[in-house]
């Protein structure tokens, strides 16, 4: 593992395969129009599995984008599939919904936040656990546990805001809007800004969740030019822990209340709310203002009911402080809340953060480029039962977000044979390996340039870069190039 962080992986993904069955005409609501870069109908390299001509197609695409190398130090290929070969290689009964099944697991996740609770407030008690060390550390166990179980609550809830709970709407948005205001999740918003980051993932001006500084964004923020960045030295491992706390424990609500992560290009929202705005506090950029930027004017009656829900939750846990005691309820509900915040966190940016994967400018991105920049990665019995599923085939979930949790393990199994070498997944080392990727790439996800050896189109193609001397080193730019894109000449 080591020598792979320092030095690059071997390429682990197949050659590009096809396979093209029954067409379906199921829609996605996160899918895009043809206006914003859709390549459903767009000319392509015509599908084959041998390896003479996958050679050709990977020699005529670095003709037109030049060399792209990934962090790791491997050669990437912009995607060549629509979404079309995606979904028609997806079974028709992957996209059943079913509204019993949604409740069921509703209904089970919530018995087991009851059943946990029960058993601690009754049994791990002075009486019962004498020794105070011991309760200490059975109340963590506690809040650990609420954690797993209020996140896959939390899933659930984002399971209704892209209406895979069932073929109801209407219920999709009861359900989502009561769960997520119990975890104090502004629904109908969170909904609609993540309904965005679905049409522009990996659109460096457009997506909305961990959009990764440029090279010139991050040297700014240091103090230096953008050709220093190459000569810095090494960020000491603390620096990168104190980075990863601050995410972890405040990065979620600091993402509601000023967009941290997400696009700061407000100026162009459409009716004209985002003039002078800028994500950070006391800006106006939030998920609780119905003339936030984020959204338009006609959501506003949305917004307010979900701040309606928050205000819900808010009074109840004032009163059950009030009348149960304040250190019980921050026990009870508070640290577990941080818990989910904490998985919340780590899943979206694992998701979207990782040595090979791109991102892309506006002039080089559509949405299938966008939706391959995701990552799968493993998380055992915690990911596949509590979670969902949710870590283990986001991929998938970014072509066709309408499939339901319990269909996607085998709608994922199909995309492959489309998505072939584009496919990306780490699952290597399971659960303990899933949380050693966030430090893996906290350390060798920096920021985002050009290939060295891009051109044309490839210039728009971006890739991690770090001064921490881990995997491909960053461009050499002279003082006189600061201003200049990196990549070859047309």
């Amino acid at each position: 593992m080591a020598s792979a962080m320092a030095t690059g992986v071997p390429r682990q993904n197949p050659a590009l395969r096809r396979t093209i069955t029954s067409t379906t005409t199921d829609t996605d609501v996160s899918s895009p129009s043809t206006a914003i870069g859709s390549p459903v109908d767009s000319p392509r390299p015509s599908a084959s599995s041998t390896s003479l001509s996958s050679m050709s197609s990977f020699e005529t695409n670095s003709a037109s984008h030049g060399k792209l190398i990934d962090t790791y130090g491997n050669d990437f290929e912009i995607p060549d599939y629509t979404i079309k070969d995606i979904r028609d290689a997806i079974p028709k009964h992957c996209f059943e919904r079913s509204a019993v099944k949604g409740l069921y697991y509703v209904f089970r996740d919530i018995a087991q936040l009851a059943t946990t609770f029960y058993i601690f407030h009754t049994y791990v008690t002075p009486e019962n656990v004498p020794y105070a060390p011991a309760r200490f550390a059975l109340w963590g166990l506690y809040t650990f546990l609420q954690g797993l179980f209020g996140t896959g609550i939390w899933v659930l809830a984002h399971e209704c805001g892209h209406q895979s709970f069932s073929t109801s709407k209407v219920l999709n948005d009861t359900v989502g809007w009561i769960l997520h205001s119990s975890l104090l999740v502004p629904y109908f918003s969170w909904k609609i800004s993540h309904g965005k980051h679905h049409k522009a993932t990996g659109h460096m001006e457009r997506d909305m969740v961990f959009v990764p500084k440029t090279r010139e964004e991050r040297a700014s923020r240091l103090g230096k030019l953008a050709h220093e960045l190459s000569e810095l030295g090494e960020e000491t491992p603390i620096v990168t822990f104190i980075m990863l706390l601050g995410q972890q424990l405040i990065g979620w609500p600091n993402y509601l209340m000023t967009n941290v992560t997400g696009h700061n290009y407000h100026e162009r929202q459409s009716e004209g709310r985002g003039k002078g705005k800028r994500n950070g506090w006391f800006n106006g950029v939030n998920h609780f203002n119905p003339s936030s930027p984020l959204y338009e004017a006609k959501d506003a009656k949305l917004i307010l009911l979900s701040d309606l829900g928050l205000a819900i939750t808010i009074s109840t846990l004032v009163v059950l402080g009030n009348n149960f005691g304040w250190s019980n309820l921050f026990v009870w509900y508070f640290l577990p809340y941080l818990w989910v915040n904490h998985w919340l966190v780590a899943i979206t940016f694992l998701q979207h953060t990782d040595p090979s994967l791109p991102h892309y400018k506006p002039e080089s991105w559509n949405y299938v480029r966008g939706a391959a920049a995701t990552i799968d990665r493993e998380f055992g019995f915690i990911g596949r039962q509590l979670m969902h599923g949710i870590i283990e085939t986001h991929v998938l979930h970014h072509y066709v977000s309408t499939i339901p949790f319990y269909n996607a393990d085998e709608a994922s199994e199909a995309i492959k044979n489309v998505m072939g070498r584009h496919y990306r997944s780490d699952t290597r080392g399971g659960s303990l390996g899933f949380v050693k990727a966030m430090w893996r790439s906290a350390r060798m996800c920096q920021w985002v340039e050009p290939s060295e050896g891009a051109k044309g189109e490839g210039k728009g193609v971006l890739f991690f870069r770090n001064t921490n001397n881990l995997g491909t080193k960053p461009a050499k730019m002279s003082p006189s190039r600061k201003g200049m894109a990196i990549g070859a000449d047309e």
